[in-house]
């Protein structure tokens, strides 16, 4: 199948109502307003196909820039490739949902020197990409993959700098306080007192109507559903 077949097909499965709330979220045009569950059949039919993932992400259009992430074959791209994905990662659909789910089935030493960089570069959107790929991974990978110490200092850069963070790395980071301490184990209790000391993070101060999350509210909510331990079989749709 190729671009201009795909890009039919997905314009075919586009929705208005879909490509309204798309563009309240923060997508642009181009865009179809697809569906990510209508996306599977042509998933299944295409599997991985990283030239066309490629091809795919450069047109711009949201729903194929996102289509491109579900086909790409995360093991056969470098860490250029993943800098020019987030370079057009215009909005965080695509830097927390596409970008740093690709980059989170990567080799995981690969994944983490990538995500260490963003989070260190002071962009926003870089910044939620890498907190948000380390939380895919924690909830996919085995406790045993990861460096514990390395981790605990990952929980007390964002005790110290979530306050003052751009506003979607708060969200990322307000995540990866409540993915530490759901999804891996040797650090629950650090994690729980972190997002405690935390307290609950303003976001959308620019608004009329600021927004407050709670990592320790979520961390709760998920020990009354006993899902301390989780792990998800797959990252991707």
């Amino acid at each position: 199948m190729d671009l201009q077949t795909v890009m039919r097909e997905l314009e075919a499965l586009g929705k208005e109502r879909l490509k309204k709330m798309y563009l309240s979220n923060g997508a642009h045009e181009p865009l179809f307003g697809v569906a990510t569950g209508e996306m599977k059949p042509l998933r299944r039919q295409i599997k991985r196909n990283q030239e066309l993932a490629e091809q795919l992400y450069a047109t711009g259009n949201y729903d194929a820039m996102y289509f491109a992430g579900v086909i790409a074959d995360p093991k056969a791209m470098s860490a250029a490739d993943f800098e020019r994905w987030i370079d057009a990662a215009y909005f965080y659909m695509l830097s927390d949902f596409v970008v740093a789910v690709t980059l989170a089935e990567t080799e995981i030493g690969f994944a983490q020197e990538v995500c260490d960089r963003w989070i260190a570069s002071g962009d926003e959107l870089r910044m939620s990409a890498g907190w948000s790929c380390y939380c895919w991974l924690l909830g996919s990978r085995k406790d045993a993959e990861f460096d514990s110490g390395k981790l605990a200092g990952l929980l007390e850069l964002a005790r110290e700098t979530i306050h003052d963070a751009p506003e979607r790395a708060k969200y990322a980071m307000n995540m990866f306080l409540t993915t530490i301490a759901v999804s891996y184990v040797p650090l629950h209790e650090q994690a729980v007192e972190t997002a405690a000391a935390v307290g609950p993070v303003e976001v959308n101060k620019d608004k009329k109507k600021s927004k407050l999350l709670s990592a320790s509210d979520n961390i709760q909510k998920a020990l009354d559903r006993g899902q301390i331990g989780f792990k998800r079989n797959y990252v991707r749709c």
